[in-house]
């Protein structure tokens, strides 16, 4: 059953909504961009109910700001306690959770590492958002990927006959590919000390509680990711720890469509662990 419900926060009133289930271990929704605790197309109330069904109670929220909630939005980094308002009423509204996992896509999984420590026993990040200076959106991406992406999709093509016909006859978009080629001076840099990818990365190197990176390799917020922080993913991978990663082919930001079965079957993973 779905309830809708609210808590507080620093004096404002926050909108919440819990789908209920008798399990002990609950999923923690925190929304990501400026959306709505249901999601775009109500993806995020449709993965709700989904794992209610599979017996874990699910909590969703709009932060301050945002939606149904009192408050003035000042963005991911300073969600932090709306995050953890958000934890002790999950707890005070299902008594029976005793562990409770949080996932974010987007900013809602940098929101996650950035403001540790949280009262939360693992955390599933999706596509986390690495750009300074620009505020996630649900919907949108950065204007181009990062370089290491745009080189290997203009590899591909130089090597696909089709694409130099394609050229051949004018029917690609000449300032399309001008703009792409100079991407490709770019060298990878590695992140300065004050950058949101440095103080992702440096959080995962000291977080004890289980973590599930979820990244669909064709999401250019999950490149920017993959790039700002390859080689400690690339450690990860070879040496196996509290980190799991798991990669999707998909371009899907939001794992909308026939990616949300993959989603689905990853959390419920992470909440049975």
């Amino acid at each position: 059953m779905r309830h809708q419900l609210s808590f507080t926060c620093e004096g404002d009133t926050l909108a919440a909504t819990l789908d209920e289930a008798p399990g002990s271990t609950g999923l923690l929704i925190v929304s990501g961009g400026n959306e709505i605790r249901s999601g775009a197309h109500r993806g995020m109330a449709m993965l709700a109910a989904r794992i209610a069904e599979a017996g874990y109670p699910v909590f969703r929220f709009d932060r301050r700001g945002i939606g149904d909630s009192e408050g003035a939005n000042g963005g991911f980094e300073s969600s932090g306690p709306d995050i953890a308002a958000a934890v002790a009423a999950f707890r005070e509204a299902a008594p029976q959770v005793a562990r409770i996992v949080a996932f974010g896509n987007c900013d809602a999984g940098s929101a996650l590492l950035l403001h540790q420590p949280l009262a939360l026993d693992a955390l599933i990040l999706a596509n986390p958002w690495t750009y300074d200076g620009e505020q996630a959106d649900s919907t949108d991406e950065p204007a181009l990927p990062p370089a290491s992406a745009i080189r290997a999709r203009y590899w591909s093509r130089l090597k696909d006959p089709a694409s130099l016909l394609r050229l051949i006859k004018g029917e690609i978009d000449f300032r399309k590919l001008l703009r792409g080629l100079s991407a490709l001076k770019q060298a990878p840099q590695p992140a300065v000390t004050d950058s949101l990818a440095y103080r992702l990365d440096s959080t995962l190197a000291e977080l004890l509680c289980p973590v599930t990176i979820l990244l669909a390799i064709g999401d250019r917020t999950a490149q920017a990711f993959i790039e700002s922080c390859g080689p400690s993913l690339a450690y990860i991978e070879k040496n196996p720890c509290t980190i799991r990663i798991e990669r999707l082919a998909s371009t899907s930001h939001s794992f909308a469509g026939d990616d949300a079965d993959w989603l689905a079957a990853q959390i419920l993973t992470a909440l049975a662990a």
